[in-house]
């Protein structure tokens, strides 16, 4: 199909959205209605084929969340059946193919989603995924010559479950596919070989990736990661290893720590022997240690950054804009693993402009509206996609072709506008997932924001908020919110000035507190929670999260690190990072 028709296809998908939607929820019933979980709640009817109504499914089929899927996907993922004919029917009619791990990280383990081979959803996956792709090439036409991209991607490690179906991240399935003219194409347009991709070493796979990039700097045309955290990442490589990098480019191979063999040589055949001159090429540009605009300055045809910057990202993108410079920062589009939501059509928006247009043949989604001020949703009445209106926060819930219904995805939106008849979305954060949760991701990220330009008001410019989290202790009494936040080189300020910097840090609480939304000052005001506590970390304290999360089954090129921790192993392992902990009444060091 071509750019034009895709694009077109696109557009009137957005038109006559409740027939799209009737449509795209008959089809899923029509299909699954004989699925396990399905025939639970559906009414027994004498005619298996008459059409289940959108008011009948809504009315006998309850609202879910994962934990009412867990047992499904345990069946499944462990092959117990006691009817093998039955087996694959739990959810899905189609054919089990492996299993997706979620990139939710508030939790030590990834949950497992069910990914079955179901040709409604292929054509529907295909035209979100495609029109992407489209969307982009109206935006950047390809270019003959200057056509790599390097990508900051890993295919994890892949493991098995008991009944023999591999758990993989979302983002790996592409690498991972039989078909040997998909993987010649996937790997043909980086600048990376593939064993580099498929390495387990996630630092090493940075590095490395950085390296053949560099190696080829002239024929890189964009520059992409899944999430922009993995650019953060790769970018904060660059900065504290270009010496290395440099001396590895001269000599023609990787140094010693890259002892991943078939990674190696595949990177000494991409360095091709000793470049002197490109590597003094770098020195001189990096040794200047100005890494605002670094990435034009090191790849000189790049003409687009490539990542998603909405939600829990958006505290990266001033970041990204300042390697960036001048070149293009784009955003991504809003593609669950569970199914894809809705399209970017206007990728060169910044993340408070970022807007999402619906894809209503998807999947069938519902909303629940979502109270700010009391921070969650209200009821558990849902309206269609018809009886959403502008201005107001919903949840969003799907019913997918692939096994999930009436599922709360757990992503809050506001609804900004209309595009022909689909709603326009902004993606606003995470929901809250208990009563205990009185702070929003939202909130925090605001409350960061305001602790960073007080911390460059009182210390200067240099100060940087590297990464943060949270957990509400409700086993306090009373309760308390613990922050923890890493903060470049604030080892050297502690150890040099600790009690300056404590009276400096004892002002930050209070702006924190401050700065925190109207439903946790509240709590704060009927004196149910004490004041917040201020955790500061040694550095790379998130760094060696990643490592522990990765050890646990999540996906590199999917992490996200978690801005509300609610499980008490992270909270321990963020404890043994603690430099000093400060409230406006107390010290803990």
């Amino acid at each position: 199909m071509t750019d034009e028709a895709l694009l077109k296809q696109l557009e009137e998908s957005t038109k006559d959205i409740a027939r799209q939607q009737a449509e795209t929820l008959h089809s899923i019933l029509q299909h699954q209605r004989r699925v396990r979980y399905l025939q639970r709640y559906l009414p027994d009817v004498q005619d298996q084929n008459a059409p289940i109504h959108a008011a009948t499914f809504k009315h006998f089929v309850p609202l879910s969340c994962y934990d009412d899927y867990a047992d499904y996907i345990s069946q499944l993922a462990n092959g117990d059946c006691t009817d093998d004919h039955d087996h694959h029917h739990l959810l899905s009619v189609d054919p089990l193919l492996c299993f997706f791990y979620s990139s939710g990280t508030s939790s030590m383990k990834p949950k497992l989603i069910p990914y079955f081979d179901s040709a409604l959803s292929k054509a529907a996956s295909y035209i979100a995924h495609q029109g992407s792709a489209a969307v982009l090439r109206r935006f950047f036409p390809p270019k003959p010559e200057i056509n790599r991209r390097l990508a900051f991607i890993y295919a994890d490690s892949i493991t098995t479950t008991k009944g023999g179906f591999k758990v993989m991240a979302a983002s790996s399935f592409p690498l991972q596919s039989s078909n040997s003219n998909v993987n010649r194409s996937i790997f043909m347009s980086l600048t990376s070989p593939k064993e580099v991709i498929l390495g387990s070493n996630v630092e090493h796979q940075i590095y490395c990736h950085l390296l053949c990039g560099l190696r080829i700097s002239d024929s890189v045309d964009a520059i992409h990661a899944p999430y922009a955290i993995g650019l953060i990442k790769a970018f904060h490589v660059l900065e504290s290893k270009w010496e290395q990098l440099c001396e590895d480019i001269e000599k023609g191979f990787p140094c010693l720590d890259i002892n991943d063999i078939p990674m190696r040589d595949s990177v000494v055949e991409v360095l091709g022997g000793p470049q002197p001159d490109l590597s003094n090429r770098i020195r001189l540009i990096c040794e200047e240690k100005n890494w605002g605009g670094i990435l034009h300055k090191l790849w000189p045809n790049v003409r687009y950054i490539r990542c998603v910057t909405t939600g829990s990202m958006k505290q990266y993108y001033s970041k990204l804009k300042y390697y960036a410079g001048e070149v293009t920062l784009l955003g991504g589009d809003y593609f669950a693993s569970e199914c894809c939501v809705a399209i970017n059509l206007d990728i060169k928006q910044p993340p408070d402009l970022t807007r999402f247009v619906m894809l209503p043949t998807a999947a069938y989604f519902e909303f629940l509206p979502f109270d700010s001020t009391q921070n969650k949703v209200v009821g558990e009445e849902t309206v269609d996609i018809c009886g959403v209106e502008v201005g107001k926060m919903y949840e969003v819930v799907v019913t997918t072709y692939r096994g999930f219904y009436r599922y709360r995805l757990g992503d809050i939106v506001r609804v900004v506008d209309f595009y022909n008849s689909s709603p326009l979305l902004a993606f606003v954060m995470r929901a809250p997932k208990t009563s205990y949760d009185i702070v929003t991701e939202a909130d925090l990220m605001a409350a960061m924001e305001s602790l960073q330009l007080v911390l460059r008001n009182i210390i200067g410019m240099t100060i940087e908020i590297v990464e943060f989290t949270s957990f509400f202790d409700s086993d306090l009494s009373p309760k308390r919110l613990k922050i923890f936040v890493e903060v470049k080189n604030c080892d050297m300020l502690l150890q040099d000035k600790l009690q300056e910097s404590i009276v400096l840090l004892r002002k930050c609480c209070s702006t924190l507190e401050d700065s925190l939304g109207s439903f946790y000052k509240v709590q704060r005001n009927k004196g149910e929670v004490d004041h917040l506590s201020l955790s500061i970390l040694k550095c790379g304290s998130f760094d060696r999260l990643l490592q522990v999360a990765i050890e646990n089954g999540a996906p590199a090129s999917q992490y996200k690190p978690a801005k509300i921790i609610r499980n008490h192993d992270i909270v321990d392992v963020m404890e043994g990072y603690v430099l000093v902990t400060i409230s406006l009444e107390s010290l803990c060091a």
